[in-house]
């Protein structure tokens, strides 16, 4: 069993005992100190949360505990049922609301879940807030409303419509364009909501010719849910027969996006923003953001137009606090997320697809001649499982006197960015590991410098 608490809520394993899983018991605490957190700094007087969820098996239960606990301590509930966390994100602001629930354990699989915790402009808490959150759970600092100041729970189940419509009247989605290419297009929802929306939303852009890869919404996921290539070799084998143009692959909770190439290779999780950038750039030049992990490709496309790139912190709250610093017309994160200011401050699958097809329809390009336009880099993703007598701290303080020489960013872990490559060590904020991504221009060379890193780890954890 386990349990993650971090400033971005509260993640876990189902079942098992308070606090060594994600009981019952978690889901109401958090959820109460979460509304505390609520009532103490919202300046919206609508009373309203908004609480949405993907389609894994546990939903429906944590959800009705979670809706039962907002109405417990006297908020009225907007329950928008099966939604993307995008789609919960836009809810919020629509329903002018104090904050919002998103129940959803992203990329983990099936016997996890989480709550995903969202202040009045539907962005993610930040450090602050969330440690206000966390502090207010350990302390049980809550207390539930008397019987006539009790809740109400608001159905609303229109959202993904609402979602779509806002998708199709952004200036950069051309719906004539797309429909006149007359694409084949894949879609492997995961058995989530993405089945449901990602079709809908594909129909809508103009797209007649639509192959749906578990899209029915049982939350039982035909694959490790997380899109990445070692876990998407159904759609990548379709694409190989030539069955479609584009193949699109979203988490179970639809703000990630990876794309299939027509030839079944994988266009490359880091690629989806680097590609809706290029396109949004030559429309609309501005600066961009990414975070510390992501590839320098997007720095480079950024370049080429003119304009200016920063990195962030790694995590969504952090990219988009640097994209409002600098005024960013698009940015994201490297794992498919893409974030585009004109429709909200998210990480949205609906988003990229739309802007992605339109480009790919425009260029009169295959998805992989596109792919050869773009700079060419490759990122090895390693990790290392944390026991408790790792102290992370010490490592990442070590590991940076040993490249010493080297270039050192250590805003989030420790980043190493050698000339012509880059390493970024870090603890993840959403599972017990040591993440490890280093970036060269092959695959082979960014795997060796990953390897380097561990190895180097390995020694330093004998001492």
């Amino acid at each position: 069993m386990s349990l993650i608490k971090s400033i971005s809520g509260i993640r876990g394993t189902i079942g098992g005992a308070p606090g060594e899983g994600l009981s019952p018991l978690d889901i109401v605490k958090f959820t109460a100190a979460y509304a505390t957190f609520i009532r103490r700094n919202t300046t919206k007087n609508t009373n309203l949360i908004v609480v949405g969820r993907d389609a894994r098996v546990s939903g429906e239960m944590v959800s009705g505990i979670v809706v039962a606990t907002l109405c417990g301590m006297g908020f009225d509930v907007v329950n928008i049922g099966l939604a993307s966390t995008p789609t919960t994100e836009i809810a919020v602001t629509e329903e002018n609301a104090c904050g919002g629930i998103i129940i959803t354990a992203s990329h983990n699989p099936m016997q996890w879940n989480a709550l995903k915790l969202l202040n009045e402009n539907g962005e993610f808490l930040n450090d602050a807030q969330g440690k206000e959150v966390l502090a207010a759970a350990e302390a049980d600092a809550y207390t539930f409303c008397d019987v006539m100041d009790l809740g109400h729970e608001l159905v609303n189940t229109t959202y993904d419509r609402k979602h779509i419509e806002k998708v199709l009247a952004l200036d950069l989605v051309d719906t004539d364009a797309i429909s006149k290419a007359n694409f084949t297009v894949a879609v492997d929802a995961v058995n989530s909501v993405g089945g449901t929306v990602i079709p809908q939303l594909l129909r809508a852009l103009g797209v007649k010719n639509i192959i749906e890869l578990n899209c029915e919404v049982t939350g039982r996921f035909s694959h490790t849910p997380e899109p990445i290539p070692e876990n998407l070799t159904q759609i990548s084998s379709l694409m190989r027969d030539g069955k479609a143009d584009v193949g699109f692959v979203v988490d179970p909770d639809v703000d990630r996006l990876a794309i299939v190439m027509e030839n079944g290779d994988m266009f490359v999780e880091e690629y989806t923003l680097v590609a809706v950038a290029d396109y949004v750039l030559s429309h609309t030049p501005g600066a961009t953001v990414s975070n510390l992990s992501s590839s320098r490709a997007l720095r480079d496309i950024t370049a080429a137009h003119g304009c200016q790139y920063a990195a962030s912190a790694v995590g969504e709250v952090n990219v988009t606090t640097k994209m409002k610093e600098t005024g960013a017309v698009i940015g994201g994160e490297g794992n498919g997320g893409v974030i585009y200011p004109a429709s909200h401050y998210g990480r949205d699958a609906l988003v990229g697809v739309a802007l992605f097809l339109s480009l790919l329809a425009k260029s009169g390009k295959k998805v992989s001649e596109l792919k050869k336009t773009y700079p060419a880099y490759a990122i090895a993703k390693n990790k290392i499982e944390l026991t408790p007598e790792i102290n992370v701290d010490a490592i990442l303080e070590e590991v940076k006197k040993h490249y010493a020489s080297e270039k050192i960013t250590d805003v989030d872990g420790v980043k190493i960015d050698f000339a012509d490559s880059w390493v970024h060590l870090r603890k993840s904020n959403t599972e017990p590991i040591i993440r490890i991504y280093s970036e060269a221009h092959t695959m082979q060379e960014a795997e060796q410098l990953g390897q380097q890193i561990k190895d180097v780890i390995t020694e330093m954890t004998k001492h």
